[in-house]
This record gives structure tokens, sequence and C-alpha cells, in this order.
């Protein structure tokens, strides 16, 4: 089925199209964003696979279905959630599971994933992804809201490790030990972000590439890379912020290299979502980690 590039105004909010499973591949992808729809249509790059926030697709039809459902035709998808609040005191939003739900039987994603963060509380919700602290009764609490998220979806999550700013005192659980309890404990995959590893160790004064050495790799799934911006704290040390604003840094590329050592050829994702450049440029850094992966193949092979 062809779908017009133009979507038809009238039609636009009941169209809907039935895909095939379609597993990501082992190559790179980027975040799709709105203002690059017309450009990915009408060049078909060779790129091999989008991603998209599902929040930002929780309505029935419209111009985002439209382009969407069009790209979705020539591009396995992946979903990557920053709404189910996973770490919250309250119970996952039933609401929200059942919107992810159509999303996902709609679209048939290659692969799902979400935050290890908090971002509601009494039905506030807070436009932020925010720690948790490292406990026992944390644990606990999150591998009950992957459990109900999984059985619920009928499909498996993938958990992200965070960005953080603050730690807790009274957490009492390596990072790295704490992710790779909660995929054991129920059976989720991970989603290594590199820029994160690098933001936290650097506000936190830890070693990334020890966290990196650490990190339970049997569980990866998908690697993201992304950009960061530096800030001053109070005391006028350097603060990395999250931002997802500019290139990935060369720091993060050297971390991404030591992540495909450990992990072998895994799916990794351009994350850009404010300051967008130019569509080739993104495609640019997108072959910069194809060929990273390439080369993390070869070593492979050279190993076997």
């Amino acid at each position: 089925m062809t779908v017009p590039l133009e979507p038809d105004k009238h039609n636009a909010h009941t169209h809907t199209h039935t895909f095939s499973p379609a597993p990501i591949p082992i190559r790179a992808g980027v975040g799709l964003k709105p203002q690059y729809y017309r450009e990915i249509i009408e060049t078909q790059p060779d790129i091999g696979w989008f991603e998209v926030h599902p929040e930002n697709y929780m309505c029935d039809g419209g111009p985002p279905h439209h382009y969407l459902s069009r790209i979705r035709q020539d591009y396995p998808l992946s979903l990557h959630g920053v709404g189910l609040s996973l770490g919250g005191d309250d119970p996952l939003s039933q609401s929200h599971l059942e919107r992810l739900k159509r999303l996902i039987d709609r679209y048939q994603p290659g692969q799902f994933s979400e935050h290890l963060a908090w971002s509601t509380h009494d039905d506030i919700f807070f436009n932020d992804l925010l720690p948790l602290p490292y406990t026992e009764e944390t644990l606990k609490r999150v591998c009950e809201h992957i459990d109900h998220a999984q059985t619920f979806l009928k499909t498996r999550l993938l958990l992200e490790n965070p960005s953080t700013y603050i730690r807790f005192a009274h957490s009492d659980i390596p990072e790295t030990e704490f992710l790779d309890e909660i995929a054991k404990r129920t059976g989720c995959g991970l989603l290594l972000d590199v820029n994160n590893v690098w933001v936290s160790a650097t506000n936190h004064d830890f070693d990334p590439h020890a966290y990196i050495e650490a990190f339970p790799v049997e569980h990866v799934g998908e690697i993201h890379l992304a950009g960061h911006t530096a800030d001053r704290g109070d005391a006028g040390e350097t603060v990395l912020i999250d931002s997802h604003n500019r290139p990935v840094a060369d720091a993060v590329w050297s971390l991404f290299t030591q992540a495909l050592e450990r992990c072998g050829p895994t799916p990794a994702l351009i994350e850009r979502d404010s300051d967008l450049p130019p569509w080739p440029e993104l495609l640019a850094e997108a072959a910069r980690a194809e060929q990273a992966i390439k080369a993390a193949a070869v070593r492979q092979c050279q190993d076997a």
C-alpha cells in the first residue's frame, strides 16, 4: 500500500495501516523528528532504523501518524518511552499503558525502551526524568512495575541507565549491579546510554571506563549516543547536562568504542532532541556510528 506524501486532511484522523513485525537491525539509527519527515520520505536514506517517543503519537490520527506510517513502511521502528515512571511510588498509569499498547499493536516496533527514573506523583507529571535511590526497596518496586508493563504490553522492555545530577546518601547498591539485578529478576533487557555514563561520571567524579567494564553487557539490546552541554555548579565545578542538543562529544565516541568491544555489534542510536541540525549532518553521525558497529563485527570475526 502506498501512502501519499501529503496527508489527506479529511481522512488523516481515521487512517490506519497494519504492519508486520520488523526487528531492529544491528545498524545505526536516528531519533525521528517532524522536521525531517519529508526529507526522509523523499530521499530514502540508507539508515538502519528510526526511534520515536511514543508520547508524541498518542493521538488517534492526524499528520503525525500519517508520516510515521509512511516511514514505517520502509524502516524498522523503536519506541523509546519517557512517561511510564517506572521508579515512581504510585502504580503505573493504566491509561498510559493502554495507549502504549495501541501504538505497539499498530506499528509493531522492533524494540521498546524506557528509563530508570520517575516522573509522576499523585497525578502530577514532572517534565523531567528524576533519579532514584539504589536500595532493595526501590529495586523491588521497579521490578514490580517492569513485570506489570511487560505482561500488559506483551513485549520485552529495555531499561536505560540514567544521567544523574545528585546522589542519594542512602543508596547502597552500585548502579551497574542494580541494573543487572533488575534484568535478572524481570527478564527485561538494558539500553546502555554512553552519553549518560559520561555525564554522570563527570558530575559524580567516577571513572566512566570502569563503569563500562562493570556494566552487565549480556543484557544490552541497544546503545544510545547523544550530545551534552557544560554548566557550572554552585562551587564552580563543571556540571554536564544531558541536553541532546549538539553533536556527540569525542569522549562519548570513545566510550561507545569501548562498549562495542564488550557488547559486540549492537544497534546504536544517535539522539538529537533540540537545536536540530540539517538532516545530512545527523545522517553523517549515524554513518560514523555504523562504521564503529562494522568495525566491532570485524573484531568479533577475527577473535572467533
